[in-house]
């Protein structure tokens, strides 16, 4: 019976099924193929979590991206923002100094006070120490008859610069500050390294004349 048995077993299906079922092997096999079904559901849900996770970090790292665009616009605009503050002081100061310029003319402000202003500004922008040099002209060389003449000076890089800072340039006042510069040489027997005149305004005649003799002329300060 034995040998028929384990015969019945390796030959008859059925057979081997109602032996499997009469011992609980069945139920367990049955089992065992719910729980392979359910393990691959799991793992087509890791490998769906997987997949998930790596568009994620593909969207993380866009994001990144454009906060390193946004964050360099910032930057951008805030130089750009600062650059046109600097402008704006920049346009002001030169409005105030040629507002200045016509008050100094239509009698609003006196000379003096613009051409302290301009001192004040070339001190600052340009490192121009401005001074007065006055002396006596007993010749009359500048204006034609004994005076006293006064010369703003400045010296830079041991070079000796000559300033005519004023409103208005007519062309009388180049040929006067030629021969203050004159003066200058005769008094002190050096002659000035440059002649400078700093203005808001120059008369076009004016600027042939001191293209002429030489003389520098800045009318954007």
């Amino acid at each position: 019976m034995k040998e028929e048995f384990l015969r019945l077993l390796e030959k008859d299906m059925e057979f081997r099924y109602a032996v499997a079922g009469r011992l609980g092997i069945l139920e367990v096999l049955r089992k065992l193929d719910t729980i392979a079904e359910e393990q691959t559901k799991i793992w087509k849900e890791i490998e769906k979590l997987r997949e998930e996770q790596v568009r994620f970090r593909e969207e993380q790292t866009k994001i990144w991206m454009e906060i390193g665009k946004l964050r360099e616009e910032q930057t951008r605009i805030w130089r750009e923002i600062e650059r046109l503050r600097r402008d704006m002081v920049e346009g002001f100061g030169l409005v105030n100094r040629h507002i200045s310029a016509l008050g100094a003319r239509w009698g609003l402000m006196s000379e003096e006070a613009f051409r302290e202003g301009l001192k004040g500004v070339l001190e600052r922008e340009f490192g121009l120490r401005v001074e007065r040099w006055s002396c006596y002209d007993d010749l009359g060389l500048v204006y034609g008859y004994p005076s006293m003449v006064d010369i703003d000076i400045a010296v830079k890089d041991n070079k000796i610069i000559l300033m005519e800072i004023a409103s208005h340039i007519k062309t009388s006042d180049i040929y006067e500050f030629k021969r203050k510069a004159e003066l200058y040489k005769k008094k002190t027997d050096r002659k000035p390294d440059r002649l400078l005149i700093v203005t808001p305004y120059i008369e076009e005649k004016a600027l042939e004349a001191a293209k002429k003799h030489k003389i520098e002329i800045y009318t954007k300060i």
